[in-house]
């Protein structure tokens, strides 16, 4: 059975380019009916930030990501795990890794260094001088083994690293990239296990891996020139290497390394600035690979379908702001009135547009509850805006109190505020006598309305400037129709009745 995993570290925030190979992971578990696995990779204590795993777990939630097996946030908010191959988290692993680094040292596969930071440091120097591969010199690989585990006995600092071969190269077919080959002599020998008694990541994710029986390592290029480490530590301890995959680098614009320097590198950054979670895992799931020519628009079941390691380009993929902007407005557009509401509601209260009073949601101008407005606000504006965090801003006017006008405003520049009064007063008296039902949307009010205003002989630019100012208040907005259907026909009254004592 096909068996993957997705191994972060909780050092900060989600990158965007970590929520692509947690995606990539589960998409290619459910093509293949297999079982994707969350591990938690926290050895590196100097890094370890508080709070992160449960920020993790959040945002893998909130984007639909759903590991089958590993750590996963509890409704109390604790930390539980599920599946039958814990500890998923590596500080709750490490009798396992010194089993592991027992094993090597007896095998002679791995070996004592009690180097000091200090002189490691001029090691670098000199290579760096001479332009050397800056890797370990090796001085205490001749070490006799008994003359290393007796200097170990006394208490000496040190560390364990792996043996690399002397000659030959390792190679490996990687999924995406092909036939993969590394120089033997090039390559590091590695720390495996650190002074303070913790593995690094080399010797603890092959352990892992092995332990969880992951069959395919699907991960970023960063990790490409580690590999031939970790298939060396694979056959050192009698095991079998998994498949490996490694994806592209994730560019800016200029197809320079994504950094946070040019734009938002965090998943969480675009969540708080209102990015649908479908629309970033149609995003992320394109970033380097496309089931089809003609398409960009997704559902998961379909890119988990069609997803093939096969078909993921080599290069770098850019992070195009512009294209995550339409993704997103082709969603918004798409979604029921009710639930982009819903969905919109969080940043409504966060612009201070609105507050939460016990289980209502109330106006902070007025303090009256919005009902459905937010929905209707929403529904209004979700073919302009690219994201929900714009949906407060765009469409305040609807949740504000008696609003302020300027005459100037209200009469527009080919009228005059005679003229903008009587079509106001005249547009009053008909809207009140319209029938419930013509309330029902913006089309069922348009068509009354501009029938109206020929049928009195007015012009649609003199009757309309002003209908819709009085509404909004603002230079531009949606159509006074939309506003209206969005206000209800009491607000709407009330608004335009407000308007004409501007213009009396």
């Amino acid at each position: 059975m096909v068996r993957v995993r997705f191994a972060p570290s909780p050092t900060g925030y989600l990158h965007i380019g970590g929520l692509r190979t947690a995606l990539y992971n589960e998409l290619f578990a459910q093509r293949h009916g297999g079982v994707f696995v969350l591990r938690i990779e926290d050895t590196d204590r100097t890094r370890y930030v508080e709070g992160a795993v449960e920020n993790l777990l959040r945002t893998l939630a909130w984007a639909g990501v759903t590991p089958a097996e590993g750590p996963y946030l509890a409704d109390d908010g604790s930390i539980k795990e599920r599946g039958d191959h814990g500890p998923y988290v590596q500080s709750a692993r490490l009798d396992k890794y010194q089993a592991a680094a027992a094993d090597l040292l007896a095998k002679g596969a791995a070996y004592r260094c009690f180097c000091s930071p200090e002189r490691l440091e001029e090691v670098k120097k000199a290579q760096a001088a001479a332009k050397q591969p800056m890797i370990y010199d090796k001085l205490c690989r001749a070490l006799p083994p008994a003359d290393a585990a007796a200097r170990a006995e006394k208490g000496e600092p040190h560390v364990l690293r792996m043996r690399m071969p002397d000659s030959g190269a390792t190679m490996f077919t990687d999924a995406i990239r092909g036939d993969v080959s590394f120089e033997n002599v090039l390559v590091d020998d590695q720390v495996l296990m650190k002074t303070d008694g913790y593995p690094t990541y080399h010797l603890a994710n092959v352990v892992d891996d092995h332990d969880m029986q992951i069959t395919h390592v699907i991960r970023g290029e960063e990790w490409l020139p580690s590999t031939p480490k970790h298939i060396v530590l694979y056959l050192a301890l009698g095991w079998t290497p998994p498949t490996f995959a490694h994806l592209p680098l994730l560019l800016n614009a200029d197809r320079s390394k994504l950094s946070k320097r040019q734009g938002d590198v965090a998943v969480e950054d675009y969540k708080n600035k209102g990015y649908l979670p479908e629309a970033m895992v149609n995003f992320v799931a394109l970033l380097g690979w496309n089931p089809t020519a003609d398409r960009e628009v997704y559902e998961k079941r379909e890119l988990a379908e069609a997803f093939d390691l096969g078909k993921i380009n080599k290069a770098g993929a850019v992070v195009s702001m512009d294209k995550l902007n339409w993704l997103n407005r082709e969603y918004l557009k798409a979604m029921p009135m009710e639930e982009i509401g819903r969905r919109a509601e969080p940043f409504f209260v966060e612009s201070g547009i609105l507050k939460r009073e016990g289980d209502k949601v109330v106006s902070a101008a007025t303090g009256a509850a919005v009902g459905d407005m937010i929905a209707r606000a929403a529904e209004l504006e979700k073919r302009r805006v690219d994201t929900l965090a714009q949906l407060p801003e765009a469409t305040a006017f609807l949740f504000s109190g008696p609003l302020t006008y300027e005459q100037d405003a209200l009469v527009g520049k080919k009228s005059d505020a005679q003229v903008a009064k009587a079509r106001l007063e005249g547009l009053l008296t008909f809207l009140a006598d319209l029938a419930p039902e013509a309330w029902a949307t913006a089309k069922t009010l348009e068509e009354p309305v501009i029938a109206h205003i020929a049928a009195q002989g007015w012009t649609n630019g003199e009757s309309l400037w002003p209908f819709r100012v009085a509404l909004t208040a603002r230079a531009q907005s949606p159509s006074p129709f939309e506003v209206a259907w969005a206000l209800g026909k009491d607000k709407t009254l009330s608004r335009i009745q407000d308007a004409l004592r501007t213009l009396a």
